[in-house]
């Protein structure tokens, strides 16, 4: 039987993961990707990063496709647009990845773990966390 890590890991063979650092650089350069964070909207209310859209992986699927209320018009028209999925430690956003990039997206890569790091960076200076939150 598969588990999670199991599907994980078949994903990070296909979605290219990026480093925090490295999109930072290339959005000082200019670059304009379609940031996609795929958490929860509770979860994206807490934090995020700025300009990004959120659409959670339980409707990933619908919002990427005309004619369903979860449709998200920037993201049907973005199959060619380099597209960088986040989520809290990376897993949603690789298994995210993977489903877009099967769905016909060509761009696609997964930040990787950088909510992850924000996060205990706030809970050191005193901001408290849910608890037993995980990806």
């Amino acid at each position: 039987m598969k588990k999670l890590m199991d599907y994980v890991a078949e994903a990070a063979k296909v979605v290219e993961e990026v480093m925090p650092w490295d999109l930072e650089e290339e959005l000082k350069g200019g670059a304009t990707p379609l940031i996609l964070d795929i958490r929860e909207p509770y979860e994206f209310d807490c934090m995020h990063i700025d300009g990004s859209s959120n659409v959670p992986r339980g409707v990933l699927e619908s919002a990427c496709e005309w004619d369903y209320e979860e449709t998200i018009p920037e993201l049907v028209n973005s199959r060619d647009r380099d597209i960088v999925i986040v989520c809290r430690s990376g897993h949603r956003s690789l298994l995210a990845g993977r489903t877009l990039k099967e769905m016909g997206f060509s761009n696609v890569r997964s930040l990787k773990t950088v909510l992850v790091r924000l996060e205990r960076l706030r809970n050191t200076s005193g901001t408290s966390r849910r608890s037993g939150s995980s990806d």
